[in-house]
């Protein structure tokens, strides 16, 4: 199975991406699921229902939003341009950015879902030992929620790797910088080269299927010592 130069420049550009936007859905995902799980405020339900919407918009909806707000008469881009880092519309930090956000809930939920169900008697013994709130999180919360990050992280990089609708939208099609593995596979449909379009293909099925085995396994290893 050989592949092109340009399938393993895209092959490589998507593994950059999806690498960077897990490592940003960490960091941003996993404060907003305590939140959400945790907190009494009104908000939460809307904001909730906003970090689930791209799984039920179609992706090119969002994408164009994106597309809209930061190109260059949108409020980010104009914003952009003033800073002097010009627009983020086909660039790889625009393709960086809309990842993050189409595959904001599948960090997000898993979290939230492993948080809810920890229920407040952890908090309440880690209080009674005058643990701070940070220590509460980092050494309380964070390793009792293992699976669900673990599972947030798996499906969130997935997911980032298979997207296909916001990533053309906002990034384009340039070869080197927005020219994920999903659209080269487009391309090579377009082109009529099946046979690229088929190996490229192939690895795609083969990297899904081992991502969710591997979850399935781990899944089932961890309820197995719970037992």
């Amino acid at each position: 199975m050989l592949l092109t130069p340009s399938d393993l420049q895209a092959i490589g550009l998507t593994l950059q991406v999806a690498t960077l936007t897990t490592l940003i859905l960490l960091v941003m995902g996993v404060p907003l699921a305590w939140w959400l799980a945790r907190s009494p405020s009104p908000w939460s339900r809307p904001v909730g229902a906003l970090v689930s919407m791209p799984l039920v918009l179609p992706p090119s909806v969002l994408g164009f939003y994106l597309l809209v707000l930061m190109g260059p008469n949108g409020p980010v881009g104009q914003w952009t341009e003033a800073l002097g880092l010009g627009v983020l519309t086909f660039s790889f930090p625009g393709l960086v950015i809309a990842s993050v956000f189409y595959s904001l809930p599948f960090m997000v939920q898993p979290v939230q879902n492993a948080m809810q169900a920890l229920g407040s008697r952890p908090l309440e013994v880690a209080a009674s030992l005058r643990a701070s709130p940070l220590d509460t999180f980092f050494r309380v919360v964070l390793p009792l929620c293992k699976p669900g990050l673990v599972t947030g992280v798996i499906m969130s990089f997935a997911h980032t790797v298979g997207e296909f609708g916001v990533v053309l939208m906002v990034g384009g099609n340039i070869p080197g910088v927005t020219r994920v593995v999903s659209v080269q596979i487009y391309d090579h449909v377009e082109a009529l080269e099946y046979g690229d379009a088929h190996r490229l293909a192939a690895v795609m099925l083969g990297f899904s299927f081992v991502v969710l085995l591997a979850l399935q396994l781990y899944n089932r290893r961890q309820r197995a010592s719970a037992t």
